[in-house]
């Protein structure tokens, strides 16, 4: 695909891609802090925005009901 038609997340991944070519060290260590740590931008990149308000909201309410309980 044509960089100026690329996606965000088509830009974002060729980017990461790239940089994994350039330091696999580093790469490699970025998969180990992402594998204890989690990362909020991957979960939430592949959900579009309806998902994500849901993940939000779900929280939210949570912490609602949790602070009411307890």
């Amino acid at each position: 695909m044509d960089a100026r038609n690329e996606t965000p997340e088509e830009k974002r991944e060729r980017l990461r891609q790239e940089e994994l070519k350039k330091s696999p060290f580093g790469a490699f260590s970025d998969g180990v802090n992402r594998a204890e740590h989690g990362n909020f931008a991957d979960l939430v990149g592949g959900l579009g925005w309806k998902g994500t308000g849901i993940i939000i909201l779900v929280l939210v309410i949570g912490y609602a009901l949790y602070k009411l309980l307890f």
